[in-house]
């Protein structure tokens, strides 16, 4: 299938053995003419090769790339980790970018996995290794496949009868803060989503109920968000995942009602003369395999079929990586320390 884009420790465990062939010995029971068996000091020694089953990474290290944002780099370290521990694997985390890595990937089979790819953003390389037949996508990396939204605290969110929808705001805004509009911080102006955060505001109706902010940069954009909070301010914003600030402080997701892709392609534009509602396009994020470790290493492949992670949890690593004195390989050794609920289940040992 082609995609085209849009714009504390480690666990101990002792390494499995080599897969190198053991000697065995039996007996070869010489033979007399006449058929019978000959005299025990006839008989000679033989060896016999016995191969011992192949281990899970196969006998050269296993190469995990670690991408250069946090959640991506995170999941390499955390990988290794519980490959290392439960399958014995001699694994080698090395840095990378995405476009180099799936170029790599496509290319010679290395690294052999690639834990974070947004194939939207390196579309053609993705296209190009999955006809060469070098690589596949193993399962979505995140559970959930929608990444943006808007949000509020959960302190607004609790005047709302039921879960807050987009759609609910034209009639709730003026009930809950009478006094005038509630700021609705944005993203900076020279990113994509501030244009479609300014249409889909008409497409609701919410241009005099709310007040545009619109942010220098994304550091502007979390003091507006966390200094609106301490205030306990009524406001919305927009954000996506996977992110720390959504794990840090309380927020509700609004519901944003269905996506319509006509709808979504003129909120995109500088001139859209009708807005109307829609979501957030999905995204396409998943741990890519080069081809060989399917062939080849199938109780590995069958790992990382089975190891999507919840938007939610992964907002929480990060928010536990933003904390004094935290490294990226301080918060995967506590993940495989205290997280087995969630790492078993790839593995196939959860109860």
């Amino acid at each position: 299938m082609r995609f085209r884009g849009p714009a504390i420790a480690i666990l101990a465990l002792a390494m499995l053995a080599s897969p190198a062939a053991a000697q065995l010995t039996v007996l070869d029971t010489a033979q007399d003419a006449r058929g019978g068996a000959a005299a025990p000091e006839a008989a000679v020694e033989q060896p016999i090769e016995a191969s011992l089953p192949a281990a899970p990474c196969g006998d050269q290290p296993f190469s995990i790339a670690r991408l250069g944002w946090p959640s991506a780099s995170l999941l390499a370290e955390i990988h290794a980790r519980v490959l290392a521990a439960q399958f014995g694997c001699d694994v080698r985390v090395t840095p990378g970018d995405p476009a180099t890595s799936i170029s790599s990937m496509g290319s010679t089979g290395q690294p052999a996995v690639v834990p974070e790819v947004w194939v939207n953003r390196v579309a053609e390389l993705w296209n190009g290794a999955m006809e060469g037949q070098m690589l596949r996508s193993a399962a979505p990396t995140y559970a959930e496949a929608r990444f943006e939204g808007w949000y509020m605290p959960v302190y607004m969110a609790a005047a709302f009868a039921a879960a807050p929808a987009a759609a609910d705001l034209a009639a709730a805004l003026p009930q809950l803060h009478p006094e005038g509009p509630v700021r609705f911080i944005s993203c900076p102006i020279d990113w994509a989503c501030s244009l479609i955060n300014r249409n889909l505001v008409r497409a609701h109706g919410l241009e005099r109920l709310v007040e545009l902010v619109e942010p220098a940069n994304r550091f502007e954009m979390d003091r507006l968000i966390a200094e609106a909070v301490n205030r306990r301010e009524p406001f919305l914003f927009y954000y996506w995942q996977p992110n720390a600030v959504l794990a840090q402080l309380d927020f509700v997701a609004l519901d944003m009602g269905a996506y319509d892709e006509a709808a979504a392609k003129c909120l995109a534009g500088r001139i859209c003369a009708d807005p109307q509602p829609s979501a957030f396009a999905e995204d396409l994020v998943v741990i890519a395999l080069a081809e060989r470790v399917f062939t080849d290493m199938p109780a590995i492949a069958g790992y990382f079929q089975r190891a999507s992670l919840a938007l939610a949890e992964m907002d929480a690593l990060l928010a536990r990586l933003n904390a004094p004195g935290a490294t990226l390989e301080s918060v995967a050794d506590w993940f495989v320390e205290e997280r087995g609920d969630l790492w078993g289940s790839w593995v196939g040992t959860a109860p």
